[in-house]
């Protein structure tokens, strides 16, 4: 998978790509004014990239930074405390997977990239359905997510902090 759209550069994660993909979580982590949920070092970045799961990177061009990076994960090897708690406010179907996180630079915003994301995320879990967690401030993500046909299924809250749990179940394509 190597599609290009819009001008951006979309296919599977690769090892060689951990350093930049940290730096675009990290540039958009709490600690940096961003609305990701937790921060990102190096090695959680490597460990959620392990290869269990698809990885998809955005560039817009071949050989650039990456601009765009949304992961996955089957839902039985979540470990993250509030990955937990989204599971047990909304589990999703038996082939469900754990979409996210998703981040795209702040430069890239509002240009289609989610939605390429998306697609690709989609043709490599075979149409599955997402599972994600949104928090309840971060209005920009909802209604990038509710664009993309994607519904509010449950709700949680985690450290005091609200989150809405959204699944394209209901999505046909």
């Amino acid at each position: 998978m190597n599609s290009s759209s819009t001008s951006y550069f979309v296919n599977l994660a690769q090892a060689t790509d951990i350093d930049a993909i940290t730096a675009l979580l990290q540039a958009n982590s709490p600690s940096h004014g961003g609305s990701l949920t937790g921060e990102f070092s190096r090695d959680k970045v490597a460990g959620m990239a392990d290869g269990a799961s698809p990885v998809i990177v955005a560039r817009r061009m071949a050989d650039g930074p990456v601009v765009g990076v949304l992961f996955s994960a089957a839902p039985a090897t979540a470990q993250a405390p509030v990955v937990l708690a989204m599971l047990a406010a909304y589990a999703g179907s038996d082939n469900a997977y754990v979409y996210g996180p998703v981040c795209i630079a702040e430069s890239e915003r509002g240009q289609g990239l989610l939605a390429l994301l998306y697609a690709a995320m989609r043709e490599q879990h075979g149409g599955a359905e997402a599972v994600l967690f949104i928090r309840r401030d971060n209005i920009g993500s909802l209604r990038a997510h509710e664009r993309l046909g994607m519904r509010e299924v449950a709700a949680f809250v985690f450290d005091g902090v609200q989150f809405a749990v959204y699944s394209d179940a209901i999505v046909a394509t």
